[in-house]
C-alpha cells in the first residue's frame, strides 16, 4: 500500500469538507453584514495582547465579537472578556488549528444583528492554520520581531494568503539582531499587496494606524454588502 498517497487523499478530503463548511460560514457572515477576520501567529507572538490593545480603539462605535481558539485553556477568552465584548472560547483538545466546523458550532452564541466585526484568534501556529479556511474575509498575521527575520521566508504560505501582517514588539528592535529591512523585503517578495503594520503593544506605537485600517475595512465591507 502507498501510505503517502493515502495520506494525501485523506488530507484532500479533509480540506474539501472544511472548505464546504467555510463557504456556509462565509455566507452567514455576509448575510449578517459582519466582517470576519482570522488572526494567526506563533505562540507568544502577542495575538491576544494585540486584541486587548485593539479593542479600546474600536468599541466606542463598533460592535465587536471575538472567537478564541486554544488547545486547552480559556485564559485568552478571560482576558478578552474584561473588555466587555462577547467572546466564546473554542478548545481544540490538542488540535493545532481551528477549522470551519468548530467555528460553525459557536455561531449561534452571538447576536449577529449587533455585530460589525468578528475577530477569530486562531491557535498559535504558523503552519496548520494556513490551509484551513474558516469562512473569514481575510487573514491577519501577528509576527513578533523577536522570532527572527527569517520567519516569512520559512513560512511563506501563510504570508501569501494574508491581507495584513502586524509586526509586533517593535520596542525590542534595538535589543535584538533582527534585520527589519530583510523581514520587510521577504514579506513583500512573498506578497506584494500585503499591508504591513509595525506595532508595539507595550508603548502603543503603531496601534492608531493599525486600528484605523481595520476600522476602514469594516466600513468598506459593510458598504459593499449593502
Amino acid at each position: 500500500m502507498d501510505h503517502g498517497r493515502r495520506e494525501i487523499e485523506v488530507m484532500a478530503n479533509l480540506l474539501s469538507s472544511n472548505d464546504m463548511q467555510a463557504e456556509v460560514n462565509r455566507t452567514h457572515f455576509r448575510k449578517n453584514n459582519c466582517l470576519t477576520i482570522n488572526v494567526i501567529g506563533s505562540p507568544g507572538a502577542g495575538k491576544t495582547t494585540l486584541l486587548e490593545r485593539t479593542l479600546p480603539y474600536l468599541i466606542s462605535d463598533l460592535h465587536v465579537g471575538v472567537i478564541e481558539g486554544d488547545i486547552f485553556t480559556s485564559k485568552d477568552a478571560d482576558r478578552i472578556a474584561v473588555h466587555g465584548v462577547p467572546v466564546i472560547q473554542i478548545n481544540t483538545g490538542g488540535g493545532c488549528h481551528l477549522d470551519s466546523k468548530m467555528v460553525s458550532k459557536v455561531l449561534a452564541e452571538f447576536d449577529w444583528k449587533a455585530t460589525d466585526l468578528m475577530i477569530i484568534e486562531n491557535v498559535g501556529n504558523l503552519v496548520c492554520p494556513a490551509d484551513f479556511d474558516l469562512g473569514e474575509a481575510f487573514k491577519v498575521i501577528v509576527l513578533s520581531i523577536v522570532e527572527g527575520d527569517d520567519k516569512p521566508s520559512k513560512y511563506p504560505v501563510i504570508f501569501r494568503n494574508a491581507k495584513a501582517v502586524v509586526l509586533n514588539k517593535m520596542d525590542f528592535e534595538l535589543l535584538t539582531d533582527v534585520n527589519m529591512e530583510t523581514m520587510r523585503n521577504d514579506i513583500r517578495t512573498i506578497n506584494p499587496d500585503i499591508e504591513i503594520f509595525e506595532v508595539s503593544c507595550r508603548n502603543g506605537n503603531g496601534l492608531q494606524t493599525w486600528t484605523s485600517w481595520l476600522r476602514n475595512k469594516v466600513k468598506s465591507y459593510r458598504e459593499h454588502q449593502d
